[in-house]
């Protein structure tokens, strides 16, 4: 079985993606600088393993180190060759994500996400690992007058996130097209991922302050937070709120699971797909569905518009339903329920 490395792997969505790996059987190679996750993940992904006496400790390899160190890099291949597990591809989570940290620190988000992602690809191609998959964003989109955004809609990010993003899709073109014959490279542009594994041993966990809706609304249902603020109630919607494309992170990691596949059985490929429902919900329905599916009362108040943000973002996902005859499972409903049983566990 192939022996996938992962980057981010100790994240939120990475990690919920190796529970996916891990379950069809491949060995998996996880690498993370644990700013922005905690080892104790890989203790979750044991016990769930452990919950289907699933559990090889010998398909699990983990290595504490930055993208950004080319000898880090270099040593994980190298360990892996000795151990007889040679990596051969790379799902690339690892990266920065917070759009109002990335406009205040942009050279931060460029050395972390662009120069770490180069350095990625250089020693995998002194490897001859030429499979990458890569954890981009909807966040590259800015024709916000056409909707659903298209994986061929216009490429203007709002935010230096996003541009570094764009930026690591063109490395991967650009090297595709250098060498199409040898390389297999594949860019996922979430929407809006929330929810947590059903059994609540893993969810998102970001250190510091959350900047998307859903670890809000979980930490006000806890008591951590005491108000949720939503920016906006005129908004040119139907409850004048914002409408997002929300997707269950168990979904979005089956999906990286089939576009792997359907790189690895191939000599050459160059994809880019949405992967979102392709259906929008607003602010006020994600409320009032987690209210509804959890039984708890989230205290919120409308407060003025967030600078960056855009009244309507959802996906076209008929490519990669064409593509991969894939389509999300679980229901908004899902991803209220989950994503608040991770919350209970975690606090």
């Amino acid at each position: 079985m192939k022996n996938i490395l992962i980057t981010g792997g100790t994240g939120f969505i990475g990690s919920h993606t190796c529970i996916s790996l891990l379950e069809d059987g491949y060995d998996i190679t996880i690498i993370d600088s644990l700013i922005n996750s905690s080892k104790k993940v890989l203790e979750g992904l044991r016990d769930i393993l452990e919950l289907t006496n699933n559990f090889d400790e010998n398909k699990i390899h983990f290595y504490e180190g930055d993208i950004r160190n080319t000898s880090f890099l270099q040593d994980v291949f190298l360990d892996s060759k000795k151990k007889k597990k040679t990596i051969d591809c790379v799902i690339h989570f690892a990266g920065l994500k917070a759009v109002r940290e990335s406009k205040s620190n942009p050279l931060l988000y460029w050395d972390v996400n662009v120069k770490g992602s180069i350095n990625l690809l250089n020693i995998m191609q002194e490897n001859d690992c030429r499979t990458i998959l890569f954890s981009s964003s909807a966040t590259v989109y800015g024709d916000i007058e056409n909707l659903p955004f298209k994986e061929s809609s216009l490429i203007n990010p709002s935010n230096t996130y996003g541009y570094t993003k764009a930026a690591v899709e063109n490395i991967l073109k650009n090297i595709f097209d250098a060498d199409s014959s040898k390389w297999r490279v594949g860019s996922l542009r979430y929407f809006n991922p929330i929810g947590s594994h059903p059994s609540g041993l893993i969810g998102e966990n970001s250190r510091g302050k959350p900047e998307n809706i859903f670890p809000y609304i979980c930490q006000v249902a806890s008591g951590i937070k005491d108000k949720l603020y939503i920016f906006g109630n005129d908004w040119p919607t139907f409850d004048g709120t914002c409408y997002r494309d929300y997707i269950h992170v168990v979904d979005l990691a089956e999906v990286h699971k089939i576009t792997l596949k359907y790189l690895l059985e191939r000599d050459s490929a160059n994809l880019t797909l949405n992967v979102g429902k392709g259906k929008p919900f607003s602010v006020l329905e994600l409320i009032k569905t987690f209210e509804r599916v959890n039984n708890i009362k989230i205290n919120y108040e409308f407060s003025s518009r967030r600078d960056g943000d855009i009244a309507i973002s959802f996906a076209d996902t008929s490519k990669i339903y064409n593509l991969l005859k894939w389509k999300p499972l679980k229901s908004l409903e899902d991803m209220c329920k989950d994503g608040w049983n991770w919350q209970k566990t975690c606090v």
